[in-house]
């Protein structure tokens, strides 16, 4: 997760001017695929929330992450879910954990990618696993 009080936004993602992205870190707010009555506008703030209280973010593919309830129900982002233990699921796992994470957590993927590969097939072609996954 980016540090305690380092917004999700800070890489210049597109998001909208309310996103709470901009404020608060990844893993801190929902993100669902539409605004919608589960999440309504609240004029005061600005921003949307759960009925709970959470913020959400109403544009996954400007956000960069996948529609899910991070903060309601504490999942782990993309690239902070467990890797795949079978070779031929980790070229998805690291799709959708590169498509989300910060850089600063890219090599960190890529280095778990290597070492599941490797391990199920030292001779693996390593570059060519992962443009397949990223092409």
């Amino acid at each position: 997760m980016a540090e305690q009080g380092e917004p999700f936004a800070r890489d210049g993602r597109p998001v909208c001017g309310v996103c709470p992205s901009l404020r608060l870190p990844g893993g801190r707010f929902d993100v669902v695929e539409r605004p919608s009555r589960d999440c309504p506008f609240d004029p005061a703030t600005g921003h949307r929330f759960t009925s709970a209280g959470v913020p959400v973010c109403v544009h996954p593919e400007r956000v960069g992450l996948p529609a899910a309830p991070y903060a309601t129900n504490g999942l782990p982002l993309p690239w902070e879910t467990p890797p795949p233990v079978q070779a031929g699921e980790v070229p998805a796992w690291v799709r959708a954990a590169l498509d989300a994470a910060p850089p600063e957590a890219c090599d960190d993927v890529i280095r778990q990618a290597t070492d599941i590969l490797l391990a199920a097939d030292p001779e693996t072609d390593i570059t060519a696993v992962l443009r397949a996954a990223l092409g």
